[in-house]
């Protein structure tokens, strides 16, 4: 797969794991781990760059005795999904018409 769109899909799988309620890197992974397996260090570097992106906004909580990173989903997110969801559309249309599912020549 396109590495930039690998990222992009990425992104927004990150984003649509924490639309619902705020999330933290252990709990994002498990949510996640049905649908895409992801590694902690490709999870940190992706919430980093949605953090500089103000796609998300971090706080820090103290959770049985450790301090804890919380990520929040910023009204820009919201916007990135919807936009997403829209572009996906296209790409689905494409696909179609690469894999001729839709009876085409």
């Amino acid at each position: 797969m396109d590495i930039q769109l690998k990222r992009g899909l990425l992104d927004v799988c990150v984003l649509a794991a924490i639309s619902g309620e705020d999330s933290y890197g252990y709990q994002i992974i498990k949510d996640m781990k049905p649908y895409i397996e992801l590694s902690e260090s490709t999870l940190y570097t992706i919430l980093k760059r949605l953090e500089g992106a103000n796609m998300l906004t971090v706080r820090t909580a103290e959770h049985g005795g450790r301090l804890r990173k919380y990520y929040r989903i910023t009204d820009g997110g919201h916007r990135r999904l919807a936009d997403f969801k829209e572009e996906w559309k296209e790409v689905m249309s494409i696909y179609r018409f690469v894999t001729r599912e839709d009876g085409g020549k």
